[in-house]
């Protein structure tokens, strides 16, 4: 008779064993015909400009990049009037954030973050051996700065600030964010995550640069997923004082950014003018969609992002399900609401019919 023999098995981390997964918004099927709104993508394609530096750099692909992305460090640099050794690329804003973290967090240390926002942040910080500490938004999305500004205990090490926050919309105020970062201590590192900083249009909103440069625990993420079309090729980073910029790059992963997307990005801030025109025309189509659904009687937040959000609670499945089924994917989150990307004319048109329907 053969004995079953349990051998002891490699245990995880505690951290990584209770991570909540990572949800990407859907996307269409292969054959399938549908409007994909579901991951906060810029639906038009990329600039021919952009498209032959990438050509370009695919000769050089058998070699490894620039590791510090010097090219691209000094581009961003000149771009937003900063020294190039406050910059850090990384591989996508999110990759930035883990490096923000390991190198301020150490193990049991606390982030406090708004909830719900960016699905990666308890993720990220758990990978940093971090505590997270969420603090609700508001009924109407905003991030509660006061509450958040409370929560900061002495353990606290990070705050993330999402403006506009992820999925709900709107952006925090220029005077409610001074208030709250005379609240918090200076040796406390404030993260703005600005991702959708291009789509903003509320006067009232922060100028980050401004910020950054007016407090020296300020570090601000940006991306060029987002308004720059380059989400498949992952190319963010941070501003920071040098001192911390120096240890946010100590963390980086050696060579994360691809020659492809360095190039890419140089080539995308060359061309600026014309990628925001395209942002033009996005915000425009938010001001159509946001417009079309309170025309209906729903209740939804202002948004700054290029995205809007149908607090649905727990008709949120329902309602991506009904949508999937008429040609729109949209991105829901169980028992809270759909978070629906701004793409084309088309597609609005299509989510504006579906929504009539849940009104009556």
């Amino acid at each position: 008779m053969l004995i079953a023999v349990t051998r002891p098995q490699v245990p995880l981390r505690a951290a990584v064993a209770d991570l909540p997964a990572y949800v990407p918004g859907a996307r269409v099927p292969v054959g399938a015909a549908a409007y994909k709104l579901s991951s906060n993508e810029n639906p038009f394609p990329p600039l021919p400009s952009v498209v032959a530096a990438i050509i370009d750099a695919a000769a050089d692909m058998n070699r490894y990049p620039d590791m510090y992305a010097t090219g691209l460090t000094e581009a961003i640099a000149t771009s937003l009037g900063v020294a190039a050794d406050a910059v850090v690329p990384g591989n996508g804003s999110v990759a930035v954030l883990g490096h923000v973290l390991a190198a301020v967090c150490e193990h049991g240390d606390e982030v406090v973050l708004p909830w719900r926002s960016f699905e990666a942040y308890p993720i990220a910080v758990a990978l940093a051996g971090a505590r997270a500490v969420a603090v609700p938004v508001t009924g109407d999305g905003r991030l509660d700065l006061v509450a958040m500004a409370a929560a900061v205990t002495g353990r606290t090490r990070v705050v993330l600030v999402c403006t506009p926050n992820n999925p709900t919309g709107p952006a925090v105020r220029s005077d409610e964010l001074e208030t709250f970062l005379a609240a918090v201590p200076s040796d406390v590192m404030v993260v703005l995550d600005e991702a959708y900083l291009e789509f903003v249009r509320d006067p009232a909103a922060p100028d980050g640069l401004a910020v950054h440069a007016a407090h020296p625990n300020v570090v601000l993420l940006r991306t060029f997923s987002k308004a720059y079309g380059l989400a498949g090729l992952r190319v963010g980073y941070a501003v920071a004082r040098p001192r911390l910029a120096r240890g946010i790059r100590a963390a980086s992963t050696p060579f994360g950014v691809s020659h492809l997307a360095q190039m890419a990005a140089i080539a995308s801030l060359r061309a600026q003018r014309e990628l925001l025109e395209r942002v033009d025309a996005l915000v425009e189509e938010r001001v159509r969609l946001l417009a079309g659904l309170r025309a209906q009687g729903w209740t939804v937040p202002d948004s700054e992002a290029n995205f809007v959000w149908l607090p649905l609670g727990d008709r949120a499945t329902s309602f991506a399900a009904d949508a999937g089924r008429a040609g729109v994917l949209v991105r829901p989150f169980a028992g809270d609401g759909v978070r629906v990307s701004v793409g084309e004319r088309e597609a609005t048109d299509l989510l504006l019919e579906l929504a009539s329907t849940w009104r009556q």
